[in-house]
C-alpha cells in the first residue's frame, strides 16, 4: 500500500478526530497518562543528552539532544497514547469537518490535558528527582532550560508556542501519511527534532522540564510555571489548529468525501 497524498491524509486525520473525540473516559486518561510521560522521557534524554557535554561543543550538544527528544512522540503515534499538542490539530479539523461537537472536542482536551500533566509530573518527580536524573552532573542545564522557558513572559512564550506545534502537527500529520514503521518514524523524526533544536516552546514538555527544576531546588516558583503554562497552551493550540489543521482542511476542502 502506497503512502497517502495530503487530501488523503486530512481525511485520515478527521477520522482520527472522531474516534479520539469519542474516547472513553477511562482510555484518554490512562492514554493520556502515557502521552505525558513519553513526551517527558523524550526530554529526560535531551536533559541528560546536553547536560553531559562540554560547553564548548555549544549548539552541536544542542543537536544531538534534539536528536534523541523525538523517541517521545515516536511512542506515542506508534505505541499508543495521547497527548494534548497532536490533539490540538486533530480534533479542531474533525470539529471543522461537522463530525464531531464542540461539547466533544472539549471534554477530548480537558481530560488528555490533565492526564498529560499527570505523566509530566510523575517522570519529573520520579525519574527526574527522586532517581536524580535531572540533577547531580546535569542540574545546571534543567534550571537553565526552566528558567529559560519561565523567563520569555507571555507574548514571546504564546508565538514559541505557535512554532512548536506547527512542527509537533507536521510530525503527526506525516506519520499519519505514511504506512510502515520506517515511515511513520521518518514522519515524525524530523519535525520534531527542529523544534526542539530552535527551542520552541512545548506545553507537555515544560509539564516536566520546569517542575523538575523546581524539585531540584531552582528559583521558580509555581505561579510562573502555571503562568507559563497558559501562553505556551494558547501558542500551542494556535499552531495546531490554524497552521496546521485549518489550513489544510480548506485547502483540501473540495476533495472531502
Amino acid at each position: 500500500m502506497s503512502d497517502l497524498y495530503p487530501d488523503q491524509i486530512l481525511q485520515a486525520t478527521i477520522e482520527k478526530g472522531k474516534a479520539k473525540a469519542a474516547g472513553s473516559t477511562l482510555s484518554l486518561s490512562l492514554l493520556g497518562f502515557l502521552g505525558g510521560a513519553f513526551i517527558s522521557l523524550g526530554y529526560l534524554a535531551y536533559i541528560r543528552v546536553v547536560g553531559g557535554m562540554p560547553h564548548e561543543w555549544g549548539s552541536l550538544a544542542v543537536l544531538l539532544g534534539a536528536a534523541v527528544f523525538p523517541i517521545g512522540l515516536v511512542c506515542i503515534l506508534i505505541g499508543g497514547g495521547e497527548l494534548i499538542t497532536g490533539n490540538m490539530m486533530v480534533v479542531p479539523v474533525a470539529w471543522l469537518a461537522k463530525k464531531i461537537s464542540l461539547a466533544a472536542w472539549g471534554r477530548n482536551w480537558l481530560i488528555v490535558t490533565l492526564a498529560n500533566v499527570v505523566g509530566a509530573f510523575f517522570v519529573a518527580w520520579f525519574f527526574g528527582h527522586y532517581v536524580g536524573l535531572t540533577e547531580g552532573e546535569v542540574l545546571h542545564k534543567t534550571i537553565a532550560v526552566a528558567q529559560g522557558k519561565v523567563s520569555a513572559g507571555f507574548g514571546r512564550a504564546f508565538v514559541s508556542g505557535i512554532g512548536c506545534n506547527w512542527m509537533v502537527c507536521m510530525g503527526v500529520w506525516l506519520c499519519y501519511g505514511a504506512h510502515s514503521i520506517s515511515g511513520k518514524v521518518l514522519g515524525i523524526w524530523f519535525p520534531i527534532m527542529i523544534f526542539v533544536l530552535i527551542g520552541f516552546q512545548h506545553v507537555v514538555a515544560n509539564m516536566f522540564v520546569i517542575p523538575a527544576a523546581i524539585w531540584a531546588g531552582a528559583d521558580i516558583t509555581w505561579m510562573q510555571f502555571w503562568e507559563n503554562m497558559v501562553s505556551v497552551y494558547l501558542g500551542n493550540a494556535v499552531g495546531g489548529a490554524v497552521f496546521v489543521g485549518a489550513m489544510y482542511l480548506y485547502a483540501y476542502r473540495d476533495k472531502l468525501k
